[in-house]
């Protein structure tokens, strides 16, 4: 073999294995969420007694299935209404962002309604959209009550094809 014939091969080998090392890592990074099921723990929210009958409350929480780098934004909020005393139709706890745009709602008290300062979205006190450009209702997380304590299922978030 020639000199000139053995250099053509190296380089069409060096050719075909850079683009390989950069692809693999990349396959790895968008493939890797496929694999990997989100911790699905359940976090205290508060207890019992924390929740009025006929009420809804902001609470405080942080996420426990949030990235390791998530930081600040693992720090979230959630409104918990409390239906009935007892059963399984006790609470709902809805996400506090939008399903439009994700901006935080709030809530007003006077009207029963959660509102979406960004672009005027409304809620009855159930989820349902009332008003507004959003077409789904706002997202609820899965509960559990242990004891007296009220519990919520921490997940990633909510998007239109997986609701919580």
């Amino acid at each position: 073999m020639r000199r000139r014939r053995l250099l053509e091969r190296v380089t069409v080998a060096c050719a075909a294995a850079v683009p390989v090392m950069l692809g693999v890592p990349v396959l790895g990074y968008l493939l890797a969420p496929l694999f990997q099921r989100a911790p699905s723990e359940f976090v205290e929210v508060g207890r019992l007694g924390d929740f009025a009958l006929g009420a809804v409350t902001l609470v405080r929480v942080h996420d426990p299935s949030s990235l390791p780098w998530a930081g600040q934004s693992a720090d979230t909020a959630l409104w918990v209404r409390r239906r009935e005393e007892r059963g399984d139709l006790a609470f709902q706890v809805f996400a506090e962002n939008c399903t439009h745009l994700g901006c935080p709602v709030e809530w007003r008290q006077g009207s029963h309604l959660f509102f979406c300062p960004c672009h005027g979205g409304v809620f009855y006190e159930d989820g349902r959209v009332a008003a507004g450009p959003p077409r789904q209702p706002l997202f609820e997380r899965e509960w559990r009550v242990d004891g007296d304590r009220l519990l919520v299922r921490g997940l990633s978030l909510p998007t239109e094809k997986r609701r919580q």
